[in-house]
């Protein structure tokens, strides 16, 4: 008879392993609704801090009589520059932290912010706005990063989402303010004010966002870093998600970089508070990026693109028209078209790249700025050239290759569905 522990022993190897819960956060659990905020107000100081001179280029035009397509550099130079540098700055949140690096950007940025207002000429006032782009850089990649490890993947759209949200408010609150501000005391105060509340909005960031758990540190490797850039690099979906950025983020910089110019000028010939008014509009965008993850739930991710560039397509041509009421419908398409169509995008990639997560959002990020500084600098070219309508043709143009990149990777994965199909009988 064999002994009772043969038996015992037996029936212990036969159970069956437990499963670890996944301790990641989800909708209506613990620390959720205090990241959700944190990362909300990073993404309005982020978007306040990035587009602040943006409303204001008609007054920096004149205080320093440069044209337009100077001044626009106010913008591109905090642009580029975060697009230069996203990709460093995400290896260093893989070094220290996600948490640790969106704290430190940010802290750089506002301090900038706070000298921006006396900067006293426009090469000075470049050359701040693209220390702080390149501070801010930090911010964005490291925050989809953060996503990525600390929520589950099934709440991951939608908490992207309420960060684009968050971008949205920034830009637009960012705009209003500064419009109003600066018809009573100038585009100098207007800035001034603009980075108290980065500031406001960095301290409460610090506070509210929790640790992270779910990050596991690694080491400066350039050359991992390299293998890991050219990986996502290889991959056809990570680099149309990218293009798919830089063509959207293209006709939003170009739009909202020149409108002001516009609304100034006759038939319109609108203040500056009102023209600072008209970027209420970007709740348009809160909504939409909000709604993301339903869109992509309902549609599937391409259908959504589709509905994002066509909804973004039918603005750019209502904003041709000549009455105010029709200019701002424009303005709300392209809007709601933009952020639905960038939340998307970014949140793909995320859910896409299975490893080096922050290098893939920061190639994302890189793109999608580029497309900003491209979008600023060009959509003043061709407004300068053709005026408004050069304006709106460079945002068809950019639209048109969403869709047809956003085809092309439909088209391939019928292929591949077709190749991994099992031959019929």
């Amino acid at each position: 008879m064999p002994p009772a522990s043969t038996k015992a022993s037996t029936i212990v190897d036969a159970r069956p392993a437990v499963t670890a819960p996944d301790s990641r956060m989800t909708p209506g659990g613990p620390g959720y609704r205090r990241m959700s905020l944190a990362l909300f107000l990073a993404g309005v100081a982020t978007f306040a801090l990035l587009y602040s001179t943006q409303a204001l280029l008609p007054l920096i035009s004149d205080d320093f009589g440069v044209s337009a397509s100077t001044a626009s550099w106010t913008v591109s130079a905090a642009t580029g520059a975060l697009a230069l540098c996203v990709l460093p700055m995400s290896a260093l949140s893989e070094r220290f932290g996600r948490r640790t690096l969106m704290t430190a950007s940010l802290a750089v940025a506002v301090t900038v912010a706070l000298l921006v207002p006396f900067a006293p000429s426009m090469g000075a006032l470049i050359a701040l706005r693209a220390v702080q782009g390149a501070a801010l850089a930090g911010l964005p990649a490291s925050a989809m990063a953060y996503l990525a490890e600390e929520v589950r993947p099934k709440a991951l759209v939608a908490a992207v989402g309420l960060f684009v949200a968050g971008n949205s408010i920034g830009g637009m609150s960012g705009r209003v303010i500064t419009g109003w501000v600066a018809q009573e005391w100038g585009w100098r105060v207007a800035l001034g004010a603009i980075g108290v509340i980065a500031v406001v909005c960095a301290v409460l960031f610090r506070a509210l966002l929790p640790t992270q758990r779910h990050f596991k540190a690694g080491t400066l490797n350039p050359k991992a870093l390299a293998r890991t850039v050219r990986g996502h690099l290889a991959n056809p979906l990570l680099c149309r998600l990218y293009a798919i950025g830089a063509l959207f983020m293209t006709v939003f910089g170009g739009v909202y970089t020149v409108i002001g110019y516009r609304l100034t000028a006759a038939p319109f010939s609108l203040p500056q508070g009102i023209i600072g008014s008209i970027f209420l509009v970007y709740l348009v965008g809160t909504v939409s990026a909000s709604a993301a993850g339903e869109l992509v739930a309902r549609l599937g991710r391409r259908g959504a693109l589709y509905l994002a560039g066509g909804t973004t397509a039918a603005g750019l041509l209502l904003s041709l028209a000549d009455a105010l009421p029709l200019v701002l419908l424009g303005l709300v398409l392209i809007t709601a078209g933009f952020f639905a169509g960038h939340a998307v995008a970014s949140s793909a990639v995320s859910h896409t790249a299975t490893h080096g997560r922050a290098q893939a959002s920061a190639l994302y990020q890189s793109a999608y700025y580029v497309g900003s500084s491209a979008g600023s600098t060009l959509g003043a070219v061709a407004f300068h050239a053709g005026g408004w309508f050069g304006t709106v043709a460079l945002g068809l143009l950019a639209v048109g290759g969403v869709v047809t990149i956003t085809v092309a990777g439909t088209l391939a994965a019928r292929h591949a569905r077709l190749i991994a199909a099992p031959a019929r009988p």
